[in-house]
């Protein structure tokens, strides 16, 4: 696919199946490098060439993939590839950071000969594994170009959805659609079982109507009417911070999102009880608490 040379630098709960996919799906060599020394193994036994620093990596690659935990870690990660990746390195960031932050990476790395590209993605660690993500993302249409073919090894669909920051427009508007609605469901699930309503009835006659939902069907099938909230998984901490990068870009519009509001005191009241390392629709336990 690509006589480049790649790296991938985060192989975290989403990035380890993202670049097993781009190892396995194209002919490159793949230089990967994480802070957890097993996480790295994982890679180099799928066929990917371990580094020992972000610098080392950089030094190396043509083109880099990120999938890190922030808007602080991607721009700390950026001002070590800088320092040390040649002129017209792209970096491409598979990471969830405000809107502004990948606007400044971006704009800092210009300066220094670097083009940069977000392109956060959606869906499941699953969908991570099986190369399924929905990825969304900010570039122009040149480095779109260049970038599409690798990005569809790890996502079934991939979408430009404007110029550099828009990617990240795109993604935090999905997120807190899904923890809006997660929130909703939150509640009505317990008024229906209060009533009288099985949560699995509930979710199957709502199914059929136009109250039905991914959220429903998904988070609301899996977690909520089983009330299993593994700790593994995305939790109501995770949730905060992308629904804070939504917040500030929605002040920074001019709007006042008061659903995303109200849906962010949830997950903050899950942190301040001492569940917000559970899987973040563990917020439905907050509302049974209501009498």
């Amino acid at each position: 696919m690509t006589n480049q040379t790649l790296g991938f630098i985060g192989l975290g709960v989403m990035g380890a199946g993202m670049c097993a996919n781009l190892v396995a799906r194209q002919p490159a060599p793949v230089h990967v490098f994480d802070l957890n020394p097993e996480a790295v193994a994982a890679q180099v036994a799928n066929g990917g060439k371990a580094c020992a620093s972000v610098r080392e990596l950089a030094a190396v690659a043509d083109m880099i993939f990120l999938s890190l935990p922030g808007g602080k870690q991607v721009s700390a990660v950026c001002a070590d590839i800088a320092a040390a990746a040649k002129p017209g390195t792209v970096v491409v960031d598979l990471s969830t950071t405000a809107v502004a932050d990948a606007r400044a990476v971006a704009a800092s790395l210009a300066g220094q000969g670097l083009a940069f590209a977000d392109a956060p993605v959606a869906r499941t660690r699953q969908a991570a594994i099986d190369g399924t993500l929905s990825i969304m993302v900010g570039a122009d249409e040149a480095l779109f170009a260049r970038i599409e073919p690798l990005l569809k090894t790890m996502g079934s669909d991939v979408t430009r959805c404007g110029e550099v920051g828009c990617g990240q427009v795109v993604k935090l508007i999905n997120n807190t659609l899904l923890f809006e609605q997660v929130a909703a469901i939150a509640e009505m699930m317990v008024v229906a079982e209060r009533a009288g309503v099985s949560a699995e009835t509930l979710i199957h006659a709502v199914g059929l109507g136009s109250g039905n939902s991914f959220a429903l069907q998904n988070h609301g099938v899996k977690a909520m009417a089983p009330r299993l909230f593994p700790q593994q998984a995305f939790p109501s901490t995770y949730t905060l911070k992308d629904l804070g990068y939504t917040l500030e870009l929605a002040q920074q519009m001019g709007v006042d999102p008061k659903v995303a509001h109200l849906a962010a005191s949830y997950y903050q009241q899950a942190v301040d009880e001492g569940i917000g390392d559970q899987y973040f629709p563990a917020i439905i336990q907050l509302v049974e608490k209501q009498r």
